[in-house]
């Protein structure tokens, strides 16, 4: 592997070599076509030489100092089983360019980045992919009420559906409540056929795809059937007490300022409630009614139990494409109201 130097200021030059005593675990950790290794001198602007079990470092002597906590960081991944691509690469340089979070990310190079943050499910362990992810984590366990607030795809609904998961495996909360407000985004559907759940299923679709991500089907399709997994509308709420359950709402910005005091007042004994949204994506009919996200968070920010995770777009961990074109809209949405 050998490409053109990325060029670094004069008198700001490293080079530095790493051996990796576990030369099975290189074609993971350098990716097909070494993939993984493009995609880090990109990120970071150094030039990476492999040759056997020995990888050269060049480059401005931060980056390379980044970029040697990153492939230390991979490889223990790849050590625990996780599967490395280049979306895991832009992860771990977002976790160890960040500056240590105490408690949930280690700074020893070479070790772990997450210490005892992680969720277990039946089909695989989720750890963090970014520093906002782990406290968000983090505040899944230890607070009973927690808001995620940010764009699409940087985790907040999936992270809260595998907690709940890990949860109701371990007996720790007997039911699992995933809901949904049933607005489209931007169109009219017109009448849905159907019974009841099958007009309902369309808008909850998210969701089972998360919990079939975390569970095998046929546990989702038995747990559901017995009650212990419920999906539903927002509406179906009402008049209820939500004790002993993991309660999430997902695309919370389309409640209204009712609906959402009226879901949050439904919280009941030995419960957890995650309350998701992006305040930038309201999708309300007429756009007449103030969002119920917003109006919630400006209430309830500070109240003891009652934590707050926000996102951004550097949060993002779908393509990194996605996370550009959140900025994009971002800054166009900011550049029109100025």
């Amino acid at each position: 592997m050998s490409r053109k130097p990325v060029p670094a200021q004069a008198g700001d030059r490293s080079r530095i070599e790493l051996v990796f005593d576990k030369p099975q675990t290189l074609a993971a950790l350098f990716g097909q076509y070494d993939q993984n290794l493009v995609a880090l001198e990109n990120r970071l602007g150094v030039y990476i030489t492999a040759r056997g079990n020995r990888v050269q470092l060049e480059g401005s002597a931060e980056q390379v100092a980044l970029a040697r906590d990153v492939l230390h960081d991979l490889q223990a991944r790849i050590g625990r089983g996780e599967e490395v691509d280049t979306g895991l690469v832009d992860a771990s340089i977002a976790m160890a360019a960040e500056p240590v979070l105490d408690g949930i990310v280690r700074a020893e190079t070479g070790a772990p980045r997450v210490a005892g943050i992680s969720i277990r499910t039946r089909k695989k362990t989720i750890l963090p992919r970014t520093p906002a992810q782990a406290a968000y984590m983090n505040a899944l366990h230890s607070n009973d009420m927690i808001f995620a607030l940010g764009p699409a795809g940087t985790g907040k609904t999936y992270v809260a559906v595998a907690q709940a998961v890990a949860q109701l495996i371990t007996g720790s909360v007997q039911r699992l409540i995933l809901s949904r407000p049933a607005v489209e985004a931007g169109e009219r559907l017109g009448f849905l056929p159907g019974d009841m759940k099958e007009k309902v299923d369309p808008y909850l679709r998210p969701l089972y795809d998360a919990l079939y991500d975390c569970l095998p089907a046929e546990q989702v399709e038995r747990r559901i059937a017995s009650g212990e997994i419920e999906v539903a509308p927002i509406a179906f709420m009402r008049g209820r007490t939500l004790a002993d359950a993991f309660v999430i709402l997902d695309e919370a910005q389309n409640t209204t300022v009712a609906q959402m005091k009226m879901f949050l007042t439904r919280f009941g004994q030995n419960s957890r409630m995650v309350v998701c949204g992006d305040p930038n994506q309201v999708d309300i009919p007429g756009g007449a009614s103030a969002s119920g996200l917003a109006d919630a968070v400006r209430r309830l920010e500070g109240l003891e139990g009652i934590a707050m995770a926000r996102f951004t777009s550097g949060d993002v961990v779908r393509h990194p494409i996605v996370g550009r074109i959140v900025e994009a809209y971002e800054g166009g949405e900011a550049g029109a109201g100025a």
